[in-house]
């Protein structure tokens, strides 16, 4: 047995890292669709012979904890039965995938004839068939409305690509060159990471590669524990909402109960509400990623992408509820759950932890799906994954039109947008006076506009944060809302925060994300600080004054006299 040194493990752990994003970089350069080439919604992995996660590129990390989940049904169906060339290929939810959309694609990797390594890409997909275009829309009330579903096949048998795997998805999508495009972006991708593994066992030895992913997940392991075991052992429960169903039903409830206990943490959401008519239901993979997300945010150390993330931490998910949804329960839209969970567990966490968690977000990433067909008909789908602003931190402001921390994704340029697509981009633009006060201020929201230019189109919007707005931390307060805004001819028509709707030439769809929340006392903010804000055009002089007590005259200089006796009223004081 090969003993791995303090400086081998560092070895293999950067060369395994760079792999995974070698095959990152491969992905989004040969990808075909906005949603992965723009939006970025696609991972890499690389996982031992026995499919646990040895690496993962800097990508979207609520697909961290989807690989184990992947892997273990993998192995259920075709451990015995894998060969040099095979490729496989899944998208179930119901058999290790997340939803519908996202298809994994793996590749056993071998040396000499002995099985060592998988390389695996996940990507979000435009259109996989289904009732709607984009394969998505709130509400798909069971999964057979959403498009085709994948068991765990083998899309190439030694080699060679099984045609018949490939018709039937070219058959079944919308859009098939950009579909068949990004499954072959997918391919690419685990040839590079193949490649890589070869190239590490070539100049170390495989008994070296071998004893050094297996003691990265170890090290991994011993990171967490001893991270968790310094925080204060106790439990904190906490609870959040969404604004409906998917279907236009009543705001549904997320709790999680945290528990701390020794170098072990559990994270309980017993009480979450039952699984939902609408396509908001999560999977417990997709849980699972959520609460390693949060855990590792508030972290100090820094650790490896590994599976040894996930031994410390115990996901109590009762099946059939929001977080655990069973069969046929839809899930094409889950990504708003993922972050109203993400948004759950870090409230718990704030309870632990004070000092290390940040105040909520815009709600998560808004999807925007315009599909319809050109004047030459030819078929488009338009998939914007709008990215938003973090709630403020315990020592910083939050960050303005940056992706929600609990994501990696992009907003489509606007240039992008118009040459590829039958849409005009009206307005992208934050938003004055969004953020929630505090002693340090909330991101600020993102407005924007699309005008479709021809034809008829389906729209479909997943938003969130209208009704239960962004929270603020330890005295910080609410975010401002979201909103939807269809403009017709003659008139404007105000959407649900989820809605599957036509649309027309010349209208323009209206949204406003929600802003973040504040953290701490907004009597305590900086009045300089306030006064940078305004001059900056993040906060109105009469916001200054509502929410901070700060006054200042036409060139923005403050009266401090003023401010001071407005701040002891404000304070009760």
């Amino acid at each position: 047995m090969v003993r791995i040194d303090v400086i081998t493990r560092e070895i293999v752990q950067n060369a395994l890292a760079s792999a995974a994003d070698e095959m990152s970089m491969a992905l989004y350069r040969t990808a075909y669709s906005t949603i992965v080439r723009d939006c970025l919604d696609y991972s890499t992995s690389l996982c031992n012979a026995r499919g646990e996660m040895i690496a993962q590129g800097v990508t979207i990390p609520l697909h961290l904890g989807s690989v184990p989940f992947a892997m273990s049904a993998l192995f259920e169906k075709f451990e015995d039965d894998m060969d040099p060339g095979d490729v496989f290929i899944l998208n179930d939810p119901f058999d290790g995938g997340m939803h519908i959309p996202d298809i994994f694609i793996v590749r056993p990797i071998f040396w000499e004839g002995a099985r060592v390594a998988f390389a695996v890409s996940t990507a979000h997909h435009l259109d996989l068939g289904g009732r709607l275009p984009g394969s998505s829309a709130c509400d798909n009330t069971e999964i057979f409305q959403e498009g085709i579903r994948i068991p765990w096949l083998k899309l190439h048998r030694k080699g060679e690509p099984d045609e018949s795997i490939y018709s039937l998805i070219r058959t079944n999508v919308r859009v098939p060159h950009m579909t068949i495009g990004d499954l072959r972006a997918q391919l690419a991708a685990c040839h590079i990471g193949e490649r890589a593994v070869h190239t590490l066992i070539e100049r170390y030895g495989l008994e070296t590669f071998v004893a050094g992913a297996d003691d990265l997940i170890d090290y991994t392991e011993r990171l967490v524990r001893a991270e968790i075991e310094a925080w204060p052992d106790g439990t904190h429960a906490f609870t959040d909402y969404l604004d409906s169903d998917g279907v236009g039903g009543p705001r549904v409830k997320v709790h999680v109960e945290v528990t701390v206990s020794g170098d072990q943490l559990t994270a309980d959401f017993t009480g979450t509400d039952p699984q939902v008519r609408g396509a908001i239901n999560s999977t417990l993979s997709f849980t699972a990623a959520v609460v390693a997300l949060c855990v590792r945010s508030v972290m100090k150390e820094e650790i490896p992408n590994t599976e040894g993330m996930f031994r410390p931490l115990e996901i109590i998910a009762p099946e059939g509820t929001l977080v655990n949804v069973s069969m046929p329960g839809a899930s094409s839209m889950r990504g708003v759950t993922g972050f109203r969970m993400t948004d759950t567990v870090f409230g718990a966490l704030a309870g632990l932890l004070p000092d290390r968690v940040l105040a909520a977000g815009e709600g998560g990433n808004t999807l925007v799906i315009i599909g319809g067909q050109r004047e030459d008909s030819s078929p488009y789908v338009f998939y914007e994954l709008m990215s938003g602003t973090w709630g403020a931190r315990p020592d910083r402001d939050g960050n303005d039109g940056l992706c929600n921390p609990a994501n990696v994704a992009s907003n489509i340029p606007v240039e992008q947008a118009e040459c590829e697509y039958p849409v005009r981009v009206e307005q992208y633009a934050l938003l004055q006076d969004s953020g929630g006060a505090g002693k340090f201020r909330g991101g600020m929201g993102i407005v924007r506009e699309w005008q479709l230019l021809e034809g008829e189109a389906h729209l479909a919007i997943r938003s969130d944060r209208r009704d239960h707005l962004p929270y603020g931390l330890y005295g910080g307060k609410s975010a401002s809302g979201s909103i939807n805004v269809l403009h017709h001819s003659e008139e404007q028509e105000v959407l649900p925060t989820m809605i599957s709707t036509p649309m027309k030439a010349d209208e323009v769809i209206y949204h406003r994300q929600a802003g973040g929340g504040g953290w701490g006392d907004p009597m305590e903010r900086d009045p300089q600080a306030v006064a940078s804000d305004v001059k900056n055009g993040r906060v109105s002089m009469g916001k200054a004054i509502e929410a901070y007590g700060v006054i200042m005259c036409e060139d923005f200089e403050i009266d401090m006299d003023r401010t001071a006796e407005l701040r002891r009223e404000m304070s009760g004081g």
